[in-house]
């Protein structure tokens, strides 16, 4: 079994433990038939018997979960220990042909169980296989990641975003209230849990707002780039700053008919206003 991409010194080595396991398991057992010669379209189909386990004689095999590859097969590898279980469906796919010698598998976990020490052989195989996949599969998750910055507090009346400044971070109200403000003018309200800031954050230009902190708060600052790995690897994120900028449109379309009081901002500036501190 090999991992596909890179991989750590330890699974190179618990492989290679685990290559020589299934001859020794098999050693005096005669095969059910004939081994099978499988093109890569005979993969696809369901040539596997539930009272069969088969030795991998020519591969490589790719072993696939939701048309996602986990890791590659092949020669000496034993495949269909599981196959007559509840078990989440894996599918085969090979490049080229692939040569498998079946044996039944009756047969075989009578052989692999006769003696104290191919009963521990057999062990060891399974828990390392289940080792393999569990890393295999953990390869596939995203990393979750951990805000560097962390948190920040800020006192009633201290600026928590200036207007005109770079946007290099990612802002969430965890306590507190704050206010937004343009050119002098309040232009809305940052309640507890929103996201603020990110507009200028994904179109890389400068505040077009300034966000004050009304009472004491707490706020989570974010960097830029791990603000778009959190939206990728967290769904919540992006629906929460979807639900902030609905609610803030929403809020607009009842005032866009005329300016913000004593200001004379046009309604299409009011809206980039308010997208920015949402």
């Amino acid at each position: 079994m090999y991992l596909i991409g890179d991989q750590p010194p330890y699974v190179d080595q618990l492989r290679q433990a685990l290559q020589a396991i299934p001859a020794q398991l098999l050693s005096g057992v005669s095969p059910s038939r004939q081994p099978l010669q499988l093109s890569a379209a005979e993969l696809s189909q369901n040539w596997m018997r539930d009272d069969e386990v088969y030795l991998i004689q020519q591969g490589p095999l790719r072993v696939v979960l939701d048309q996602r590859a986990l890791f590659v097969l092949g020669d000496g590898d034993l495949i269909g220990l599981g196959q007559a279980l509840d078990l989440p469906p894996l599918a085969y796919e090979g490049d080229a042909d692939i040569l498998v010698q079946p044996y039944n598998r009756e047969a075989f976990l009578k052989a692999a169980t006769a003696t104290p020490a191919l009963r521990d052989a057999l062990l060891r195989y399974l828990l390392g296989q289940q080792a393999l996949l569990a890393d295999a599969l953990t390869r596939l998750k995203p990393p979750v990641t951990q805000p560097a910055t962390g948190f920040q507090r800020y006192a009633a009346g201290e600026e928590i975003i200036r207007q005109g400044d770079s946007a290099e971070h990612v802002f969430v109200i965890t306590e507190g209230h704050a206010e937004a403000w343009v050119d002098g003018c309040k232009v809305g309200e940052v309640c507890q849990d929103e996201i603020v800031g990110a507009l200028a954050v994904f179109s890389h230009t400068p505040r077009t707002a300034s966000v004050i902190a009304k009472t004491a708060c707490t706020v989570l600052v974010i960097p830029q780039d791990q603000f778009v790995q959190l939206m990728e690897s967290t769904p919540r994120i992006a629906h929460s700053l979807i639900e902030n900028m609905a609610r803030h449109i929403d809020s607009l379309n009842k005032e866009v008919t005329r300016p913000a009081r004593g200001s004379g901002t046009p309604p299409s500036q009011q809206l980039r206003n308010i997208l920015e501190y949402a």
